[in-house]
């Protein structure tokens, strides 16, 4: 009896596509997780994340502010991690990229960016906070 079978093999990709739910002409991808992804991820977000929590627990208005403020940072964090491109947009007559998305793109459209980013990364509550 041989113990030999047909050889299989996964073919994965590193990315996932998505066509915009507020740009329906736009498509963009973003990473998907991997190990040492994930590692960079929480070095890049772990210091704005402490700060953050810290800012949150004060009362005062200005602490609100810089924890908003951050927050976004944040957000900019994760376009910049997860956005590997952008189909269908141009801004000022450009081509969109990445990096013209974050810049001068339509805030709705990262916002929705962000959000599937975060979806797919599932860090948790523990991750973000070390």
């Amino acid at each position: 009896m041989s113990s030999s079978s047909p050889s299989a093999e996964t073919d994965y990709l590193s990315y996932l596509e998505f066509t915009s739910a507020v740009e329906p002409a736009v498509r963009y991808r973003i990473a998907r997780m991997s190990f040492a992804r994930r590692l960079d991820l929480v070095q890049r977000v772990r210091q704005f994340a402490q700060r953050i929590e810290f800012l949150e627990a004060g009362g005062e208005m200005g602490d609100k502010i810089e924890s908003s403020l951050l927050g976004a940072e944040v957000n900019r964090i994760y376009l910049e991690w997860g956005l590997q491109a952008v189909e269908g947009l141009t801004t000022d007559k450009e081509r969109a990229t990445p990096a013209l998305l974050i810049e001068k793109g339509p805030e709705a459209l990262t916002q929705e960016i962000v959000n599937r980013i975060r979806a797919e990364c599932h860090l948790s509550e523990d991750e973000r906070k070390n």
